[in-house]
């Protein structure tokens, strides 16, 4: 393989097609390579969890389903915030390792 292909393969835009939660990876579906390829797992860039601007109140609202259905009385739920991970199907940007060993990142949506 050519210097030129490597470089070329750094900088790869794709479709996310699974997710591993718990080890912070995703495989991507590349379809720019004149055939469709399905990457390894891939390591999620961790993201710094989303801190409100100062002086912003996190909070979620009270929602009523209106149906007078107890399941569906008015309720509020705690905010959770996390770093992002993508879902199946978002388009993504990934970085490559120039080696021949494939390791890579996804470094956030597009």
């Amino acid at each position: 393989m050519g210097e030129a292909s490597v470089y070329k393969n750094i900088v790869r835009t794709g479709w996310v097609s699974s997710v591993n939660a718990a080890d912070r990876t995703a495989r991507v579906t590349f379809k720019d390579m004149g055939t469709t390829f399905v990457s390894g797992p891939l390591k999620v860039i961790k993201n710094p969890p989303f801190i409100p601007a100062k002086d912003v109140v996190q909070e979620t609202q009270t929602e009523s389903g209106g149906s007078g259905d107890a399941s569906f009385a008015s309720h509020t739920h705690k905010v959770k915030i996390s770093p992002w991970l993508p879902s199946p199907g978002d388009y993504v940007l990934c970085l490559y390792i120039p080696t021949n060993d494939g390791d890579g990142f996804v470094i956030g949506g597009i």
